[in-house]
């Protein structure tokens, strides 16, 4: 496995897998793959940074972070649907954390409540529960 920081160049790949990563995730967004690619760009032009890794010449997963004062946020992480359970993620993971990410960083990341399989992967790779936000969403005709 190789990987490479994004670039803008990128935008259009990682938009195509974000939009992916919201499908398998069952995510409320809406956004099409256009509005991700825009949204994408923007986040790169900000505080975020993307590691494409690439497998046999091909891109395998990808993932969007933030680094901060003492902590770097893992925003988004996606391996394509056909690679996966080949250990890609893993490779990745130990690449960002022994590679890319700087040393003795608190490590966050999000996960959806109902994805068990996300959850279970980010266990695996040694995250803990620290915070669970609850919500109650607005009723149809109701004002936020």
């Amino acid at each position: 496995m190789t990987w490479r920081l994004a670039t803008k160049r990128d935008c259009r790949i990682l938009a195509e897998l974000n939009q992916q990563l919201i499908a398998d995730e069952l995510h409320r967004n809406r956004m099409n793959v256009a509005e991700l690619e825009e949204r994408m760009k923007n986040w790169l032009d900000e505080a975020y940074e993307a590691v494409v890794f690439e497998v046999g010449g091909e891109v395998a997963a990808y993932a969007l972070y933030r680094a901060q004062a003492g902590e770097i946020y893992l925003r988004h992480f996606f391996v394509l649907r056909h690679r996966r359970r080949q250990g890609i993620g893993r490779q990745a993971m130990a690449l960002l954390r022994g590679h890319i990410w700087p040393k003795a960083q608190r490590l966050t990341v999000s996960v959806l409540a109902h994805n068990q399989a996300g959850v279970n992967f980010w266990r695996a790779m040694g995250y803990r529960d620290y915070c669970l936000t609850l919500e109650i969403l607005c009723q149809p005709g109701e004002q936020a």
